[in-house]
């Protein structure tokens, strides 16, 4: 039997049987869809009392090396056991004649998702806390031995921003519609101010709050999500990313006009001081990180915006979701890297 929210997908009695038939396991298929998401759509399904969750690709024209399940699968793997907190990968399956795309299984774990860094309906204290636990996870990430976990052809091993800045832009270009000349500007400046990596860790590409689930209770996190951008690569690019929340205002959901000692919201100086200790290393972060990871964020925004236009976005809403906010970010980035208009 399945039971599914209406309208359910027409691929649900196929996924039920390569559920029995590759996992063994049998019973009442239910299946909801998880929106909020603006990449992989993803869904809730529990097969009699397992709970699983299913990532699966967009249907319909994709840009080129986006929504890689097969890289998101294959890391969460080798990172069980490190330390780093991810769910349990149960299959991965390129066999799109099942749910029409590439997808993969994973087991559902039970958490707490905050989508803006202002963790609503949190105390002072513990949401100070929670941000520690944020800035040691990532550094736990980036202490793992990518080689020991068989993550050795993950990537290259150098040249980072170079490299993400050739694809970037190659997204960007793929992907563009309309005009935004900040984001132009940023492509003619970025190639000559590029720092100089100075090593290589497991990166996540994409951490911030909204990928991070913590415990139902407590400041302790039990998954980081959302591996698609992972590669092998700076891990100043992760840190810039995740220190973005504090030139974005709260009604996008950052705190840049938040009052942070009231809230138990610590500095970017605080966390990065986090960071570093959890780290056993000091990193230092430079303006150029964080305008890169304004400039990918833009460029991801640019690329939901074609979505929607083309209609294989993984969220309804992403058309709303997604307007201006490649202007908004890529103006952030040019002003802190201060160029010139």
């Amino acid at each position: 039997m399945i039971v599914a929210a209406a309208p359910g997908p027409e691929w649900l009695p196929r996924l039920r049987d390569f559920i029995a038939r590759e996992l063994g396991l049998e019973g009442e298929l239910r299946a909801r869809r998880v929106l909020g998401g603006q990449s992989n759509p993803t869904w809730f399904v529990d097969v009699g009392t397992r709970r699983l969750v299913l990532r699966m690709q967009p249907t319909g024209e994709l840009l080129p090396s986006a929504h890689a399940l097969d890289r998101e699968s294959r890391v969460l793997r080798a990172l069980e056991g490190t330390g780093v907190a991810v769910p349990h990968v149960l299959c991965y399956s390129d066999d799109r004649s099942v749910v029409g795309t590439t997808f993969y299984l994973m087991d559902r774990i039970d958490g707490r998702i905050f989508h803006s860094a202002m963790l609503e309906g949190i105390g002072p204290r513990e949401r100070r806390e929670m941000y520690r636990a944020a800035a040691e996870m990532l550094a736990r990430l980036h202490a793992v031995d990518w080689n020991a976990a068989g993550l050795a052809d993950f990537g290259k091993h150098d040249a980072y921003f170079a490299r993400q800045l050739h694809r970037w832009t190659r997204q960007w270009e793929a992907s563009r519609q309309r005009p935004i000349p900040e984001l132009d500007r940023l492509i003619a400046w970025l190639p000559d101010h590029l720092p100089p990596q100075q090593e290589t860790t497991i990166c996540h590409g994409d951490y911030r709050f909204g990928n991070l689930m913590f415990a139902p209770a407590g400041t302790s996190i039990v998954g980081v999500l959302d591996w698609e951008l992972s590669t092998l690569g700076d891990p100043l690019a992760d840190l810039g990313y995740l220190c973005m929340l504090y030139y974005v205002g709260s009604a996008r959901g950052g705190v840049a006009d938040a009052d942070l000692t009231t809230l138990g919201i610590p500095s970017q100086d605080e966390l990065l001081a986090d960071y570093n200790r959890s780290a056993g290393r000091e990193r230092k972060l430079l303006p150029f990180h964080i305008a890169f990871a304004f400039f990918r964020f833009a460029v991801i925004f640019a690329g939901i915006e074609d979505r929607a236009r083309r209609g294989n976005a993984a969220d309804p809403n992403a058309a709303a979701y997604s307007a201006n906010r490649a202007d908004v970010l890529a103006k952030l980035a040019c002003k802190l890297a201060n160029i010139p208009e």
